[in-house]
């Protein structure tokens, strides 16, 4: 778990990720539920985890909804590797899933996710104060979503245009390098086992 707790401090105090053996235990379990899908992103030549991204609470019937967490390995912060992450998420929720709508609660100051769910075409739908208990506070959220209507799988075709996609140093070192997303369900059988994935 040497990722998470590396990660802790540039992480703090918006998310928290599993820091225990006990902790990852429960959290690969939730990804037996139906509701809760983990999806892992890691360079496929060296296998390095790069971030994670969670689809949960997701309901079925006329909402086709789900909630949207993240966090990123401290190591590949500010590279854009999480936005072509989201990217990749946002495909799977909607070309896989099926889902009609994606949501992500995020504080006010957290000032580089609000930026992350903008870019990749997330629309500010209101605030919600003391919407979570965080460390003991509630705590105020502004509330993002993206609907599969307001969606495009071609960055270049989406709603923000070419001018927030184009093909920049960052772009051309994020393709060389290659990024894969996979559900964690499926990495965890031989990746994680290995020491390579999540819990380093």
């Amino acid at each position: 778990m040497a990722m998470a707790s590396a990660s802790r401090r540039f992480h703090s105090p918006w998310t928290t990720a599993p820091a225990t053996a006990a902790a990852f235990a429960t959290y690969l379990q939730r990804t037996a539920s139906e509701r809760f899908v983990a999806l892992v992103l890691y360079e496929r030549t060296n296998e390095r985890l790069v971030g994670v991204f969670n689809l949960s609470e997701i309901v079925r019937g006329s909402f086709q909804n789900a909630y949207l967490g993240y966090y990123v390995n401290a190591s590949f912060a500010r590279q854009g590797l999480m936005t072509e992450g989201l990217r990749l998420t946002l495909k799977y929720a909607f070309k896989v899933l099926k889902l009609h709508r994606v949501e992500a609660n995020i504080r006010p100051g957290n000032v580089a996710s609000i930026k992350l769910v903008r870019r990749c075409g997330f629309e500010r739908e209101g605030f919600s104060p003391k919407y979570l208990k965080i460390g003991g506070r509630w705590r105020d959220h502004e509330r993002w979503a993206i609907r599969t209507d307001n969606w495009s799988a071609s960055p270049a075709r989406s709603v923000r245009g070419r001018a927030a996609d184009r093909l920049d140093d960052q772009d051309v070192e994020r393709r060389r390098r290659g990024l894969e997303l996979e559900p964690a369900s499926k990495a965890s059988s031989w990746r994680m086992t290995a020491g390579r994935g999540f819990p380093v």
